[in-house]
């Protein structure tokens, strides 16, 4: 008796391992794609990292206004040292909790309390970076600054350079990061801590570069 169902024909069986082979294809491409974006990802983390400055620099120049991102202990004390210094003529905190007085603040730092009677401001908006960078372009427009010293982390200072320029295009701002004797970038690999922490802020930075060359592209 003769079957009377569908013949399979050599074109219908090579449709499957064409299928397959194009899945294949697609995989391989993903692969290394994924790979090519790793080295990428991982150069971008040496370069960050190699950048990053280990020990405290000597600013060349004073600026019209000092901001100080808080954050870590370090931040606002090295702040007070450059205002008391002359480095410029008024500091912003930015970044203060809003239950917290100037009056407390200066407690902690008895040796430069009577700066904060004459030249120091407190941002308490500001809660993060973003907010620290628009809240420093209203400080800094409204005193008609075009200069400033940016205080912060050394692992902090790329993001906040990158906002804060995004914000001041017409303001020199000049870099003073802040190093702690507690981290030490130089060996960060010996401290998961420290990988961690920089990894992230790498991350961070990269998507704030991007955020803000989408904005200027499409503005």
């Amino acid at each position: 008796m003769r079957s009377i169902g569908p013949t399979r024909t050599a074109g219908d069986a090579s449709v499957p391992s064409k299928s397959l082979s194009r899945l294949r294809r697609f995989v391989r491409f993903a692969m290394l794609v994924l790979c090519l974006v790793t080295v990428l990802i991982g150069a971008g983390f040496l370069w960050f990292v190699r950048l990053m400055p280990t020990s405290e620099i000597v600013l060349a120049r004073n600026a019209d206004g000092i901001v100080v991102l808080t954050g870590a202990a370090l931040r606002i004390s090295d702040a007070l040292d450059l205002l008391a210094a002359g480095r410029g003529r008024r500091l912003l905190i930015s970044g203060v909790n809003p239950a917290t007085r100037s009056r407390e603040i200066s407690r902690l730092i008895p040796v430069h309390q009577r700066w904060f009677t004459c030249c120091v401001d407190l941002d308490y908006s500001a809660t993060n970076t973003i907010g620290n960078a628009v809240e420093t372009r209203r400080w800094a427009l409204a005193r008609d600054f075009k200069s400033m010293i940016v205080v912060t982390s050394n692992f902090h200072m790329p993001r906040a350079m990158a906002e804060l320029a995004h914000q001041l295009p017409d303001v020199a701002l000049v870099p003073f990061p802040v190093v702690s004797d507690k981290m030490h970038v130089e060996t960060w690999w010996d401290s998961p801590s420290t990988a961690r922490l920089l990894f992230v802020e790498y991350l961070k930075y990269i998507v704030a570069k991007v955020r803000i060359g989408l904005r200027q592209t499409f503005a």
